[in-house]
């Protein structure tokens, strides 16, 4: 449900002049998960998804990504807050051509998701959540798969359209974002990308509470530095 129609429903209910108080009584004895629907997915631009596609990049120079100076930052929303925390990149290479960049597979160790936001025992308590089967099925999926198959320029822009294979829970789903290159050489590399996806994509269902629901969509802000 949108959240702009839930707030716009709640504000007009309560503010009208023409509010008799038995249709009060009727708006604040609404069931609870009437308002639990209103929650907002994360800022970004959703990724467009679609079926896992073919490899079709060009060549190039192959360059190994630093987990050290590379992040992969997530953060989902629910009805009382938001969370917010990171995972390690494991392994990864990009391939740049002449400038720009052409392909590149990326591996996170979801082992090593973490939160930012909570501290002691509550902490633990979300990152083993997330690692659980409602959310990543960690234990039999411990890792998730990024494969570039497209790149596209976007004219007028300093950005280009990335087309990739994205595994998790053993799903793949092509995704297609926005991300900006800022160095591409034979021997550097730096880009930034920052979009959502919707989880329930690759089967990551778990609502949340009744009364606390979570947001479908997931964003990650991702920056890969790679080179010799």
């Amino acid at each position: 449900m949108d959240p702009h129609f839930c707030t716009f429903k709640m504000n007009l209910k309560l503010k009208s002049k023409t509010v008799t108080m038995k249709k009060l009584f009727v708006y604040l004895t609404v069931p609870a998960f009437f308002f639990a629907s209103c929650v907002g997915n994360p800022d970004g631009e959703k990724a467009e998804t679609g079926e896992a596609a073919e490899v079709s990049v060009a060549g190039g120079t192959e360059l190994t990504i630093n987990p050290e100076t590379s992040s992969v930052a997530w953060l989902g929303k629910k009805v009382s807050g938001q969370h917010n925390g990171d995972v390690k990149i494991k392994s990864g290479t990009v391939t740049v051509n002449n400038g720009k960049l052409t392909g590149g597979t990326v591996v996170l160790d979801l082992a090593t998701l973490v939160s930012h936001d909570l501290e002691g025992e509550f902490k633990g308590k979300l990152e083993d959540h997330l690692k659980s089967a409602d959310f990543f099925d960690v234990a039999n999926h411990p890792e998730a798969t990024l494969v570039i198959t497209d790149v596209s320029a976007i004219d007028g822009s300093d950005e280009v359209n990335v087309s990739a294979n994205l595994t998790i829970r053993g799903i793949t789903k092509n995704i297609t974002f926005k991300a900006v290159v800022a160095e591409a050489t034979g021997t550097s590399f730096v880009a930034d990308a920052d979009f959502n996806i919707e989880r329930t994509d690759w089967e990551v269902n778990y609502t949340g509470k009744a009364d606390d629901l979570i947001s479908k969509e997931i964003n990650f802000k991702v920056r890969l530095v790679a080179g010799e």
